[in-house]
């Protein structure tokens, strides 16, 4: 039974991964800065509330309630999108996405690090959005950016962690219809979180550092 923790876990594809994981009989550990009914009905979830990628003392925190060596897996999947074009450029929504989708969990990484066992592992939640040779309609500068980003951290970090055997793959879900989409998207929740779940399954040391979507298809950089 594998030990998970899903950072950004009361709704959307966090959720369902929760929901799914514990219905196969991992171990679930949810975090997140406020809960949700959804996430409290899911039987035998540890729920750690109060916990933003963007706050480094709530990680810290975090890390010291789970412990060295507690974690099988790690899964961030906390991200925030605002639509940033040319006509409506706004500085200060870009920063933002950048300290959330980018920085948020590549700290979570930095805190936490120390939890996840030697052989463990470690999803990103990403965006084919942050694919440059993807990227044939311009726009959402922010949230593209932030992607990129968070790719780049990804494959760094799976250098990094490379001499503790903790593998690194960056994750697309695919266009999900979830609150941050506004319900719009092609890919339901539980679809999305069980292509996730798969990615992560097979993820080995010889394919640290991949970027693949939920389906299994290998993305551009």
């Amino acid at each position: 039974m594998a030990k998970v923790l899903v950072v950004g876990a009361n709704r959307g594809i966090g959720l369902e991964i929760c929901r799914q994981l514990a219905a196969r009989g991992d171990s679930i550990a949810a975090a997140c800065r406020q809960s949700s009914a959804a996430l409290e009905a899911i039987d035998g979830v540890e729920i750690y509330r109060g916990v933003d990628t963007t706050d480094r003392r709530s990680l810290d925190t975090l890390a010291g309630q789970l412990g060295h060596d507690s974690l099988d897996t790690l899964l961030v999947v906390a991200g925030i999108l605002a639509r940033v074009n040319l006509e409506d450029f706004d500085a200060d929504s870009v920063r933002r996405q950048f300290e959330v989708n980018a920085l948020g969990p590549l700290q979570t990484v930095v805190a936490l690090r120390g939890c996840i066992h030697a052989g463990g592992k470690i999803g990103l939640v990403t965006s084919r959005m942050g694919s440059i040779a993807d990227n044939t309609s311009g726009g959402s500068y922010g949230y593209r950016m932030s992607k990129v980003a968070l790719n780049m951290a990804g494959v760094s970090l799976a250098h990094d962690l490379r001499s503790r055997r903790i593998a690194v793959r960056l994750l697309h879900p695919g266009y999900v219809r979830t609150d941050m989409t506004g319900h719009t998207g092609q890919v339901e929740a539980p679809a999305a979180a069980a292509g996730l779940i798969a990615r992560m399954d097979e993820l080995t040391m010889a394919t640290t550092g991949s970027f693949v979507h939920q389906n299994g298809e290998a993305l551009p950089w």
